[in-house]
Parts: structure tokens; C-alpha cells; sequence
């Protein structure tokens, strides 16, 4: 029960989730109020969210940011927390946003992010669009807006910042094969954006990335104390500009083959 001063929305935009998402919501019960937005779903995920007394907004998006600014618009609280629904919030967490609310200034706070591969909380080693250790989920009413791309969108983000102490639990992959077909997932989408804009990656930058990005997320950051974790992130990440100037090249292909 809020016995605080300030009234805190929970945000959750998911697109079939049932395996996940009924954890994420049980975790967020501190909240005075949830909104969750469903897109596409074909799963058991409205009725979950039904069950749960949340807040549901059903559509179709393309582009992630429209989701996600239509859900914010939709929180009634003075503050709101954006939760995926692979991710859960701690009991530790949840007493540090209520107390942390009732006295911040308006403004966006990063929330440290504890990521899992199946059982093993993997540390070290992310980075470049594999994974973060914080992201920005705490924030007041028009003080954070994403962008329009299709994946790993901008945030415009205003007013005072800082950073919490606990942290959220991220079931980011069941495996490692997982993390591979979303890195596939992830750079189809971001070659969908570069035609659409007509900035391409260039060879050149594919190829400083491949070895950049892997030597930034396995010696700088530390990957290679996670064994075949940290090395298999970090050749996700030298590899990713790479897979998308493939696929930008093959897209531009099939576009001249129809015209």
C-alpha cells in the first residue's frame, strides 16, 4: 500500500509475452497503477494482463517509440516506471523507487540491470546494442520520449538525473542460441532503418566494428571473465554492423529487382 505523497505508474509494453509476463506483473504490485500495452499479441497475454486488473491498451505498431510514447501518455502517476516483461522488480528495488519519488527531483534515473542467460547472471562484457547494465526507467511525465526507429530507438531525455543503487532482474535470453537469433532479429530491423533513411554502413565501418566492438565488450569491459559468454557477446557485437550492411546490400537488391 502507498502510504507516500506521490502516486507511481508501472509501464509494461509487451508483444506475446505469456511466458513472462505474469511474473513481471506480480513484481509490480507497489505501483499505484499499470498500464500494459499489447502489440500483435496472438498468445495468452491480454488474458493475463486482464487477470492482473492492469491497464490494457491493445494496437499494431512497426515502430517500437510509437508503443512505448503511447503507454507513457497513458500513465496517470506522478512518476513512471518502465518495465519490459522479461524483467522483474526486486522487493529491494521497489522500496528504493517508492522512497526515491517522494523526495527526487523531476527528471529521468538510471536503474542498474542485473542480465541473465538462463540461470547465469552474466556480468560483464555488454554493450553495443547486445545489452546494457543501467537504462533510464524512472522518470517524471514529459521528461523522456523515444524515437521513431524501428530498433534500439533514441531517447530524448530532460531534467534532473542520477542513478538508483538496486538493481532490475533481466531474463534476457533462455540461451545462447536465443541471443544469436535475437542479434539476427535486431540487425534485419536495423537494416530496415538504414535503407529507410539511406545511411547504409559502410564496409569499412563493418569491418573497424568487427574488431572495435569485440575488443571494447571482451578486454575493456571485461567479457572474458565470463568465459564463453562474454566471448560469444562480444562477437555479437563486433559482428553487428557487419550483418547489417549484408543485409542492407540485399535488401537494395530485391528493391531493384521489383522496380
Amino acid at each position: 500500500m502507498n502510504t507516500g505523497t506521490k502516486k507511481l505508474s508501472a509501464l509494461v509494453v509487451a508483444h506475446n509475452e505469456e511466458d513472462y509476463l505474469e511474473d513481471c506483473l506480480a513484481s509490480l504490485t507497489f505501483a499505484d497503477d499499470v498500464v500494459v500495452v499489447l502489440d500483435r499479441c496472438t498468445d495468452r497475454s491480454k488474458e493475463i494482463a486482464t487477470r492482473a486488473g492492469v491497464n490494457v491498451i491493445e494496437g499494431a505498431w512497426e515502430i517500437e517509440g510509437e508503443r512505448r510514447n503511447l503507454g507513457i501518455e497513458a500513465c496517470k502517476g506522478d512518476w513512471i516506471v518502465e518495465v519490459d516483461a522479461d524483467e522483474r522488480v526486486t522487493p529491494e528495488l521497489a522500496s528504493e523507487i517508492r522512497t526515491h519519488i517522494e523526495t527526487a527531483a523531476p527528471g529521468v534515473y538510471a536503474i542498474p540491470v542485473r542480465n541473465f542467460i538462463g540461470d547465469k547472471e552474466v556480468v560483464h562484457g555488454w554493450g553495443a546494442y547486445i545489452g546494457v547494465n543501467s537504462a533510464n526507467r524512472l522518470f517524471t511525465p514529459g521528461e523522456k520520449r523515444w524515437g521513431m526507429q524501428r530498433v534500439h530507438p533514441s531517447i530524448e531525455l530532460s531534467g534532473a538525473s542520477g542513478r538508483l543503487k538496486h538493481g532490475l532482474i533481466h531474463l534476457v535470453d533462455r540461451d545462447l542460441a536465443e541471443t544469436f537469433a535475437r542479434v539476427n532479429r535486431y540487425t534485419t530491423l536495423a537494416a530496415r532503418d538504414a535503407v529507410a533513411a539511406d545511411s547504409d554502413p559502410s564496409l569499412f565501418k563493418a569491418f573497424r566494428h568487427l574488431f572495435s566492438r569485440s575488443w571494447k565488450l571482451f578486454v575493456q569491459r571485461g567479457g572474458y571473465k565470463e568465459g564463453a559468454y562474454g566471448l560469444a557477446l562480444a562477437l555479437c557485437a563486433g559482428t553487428y554492423t557487419l550483418q547489417t550492411y549484408v543485409k542492407c546490400k540485399e535488401m537494395r537488391r530485391a528493391m531493384a529487382r521489383k522496380a
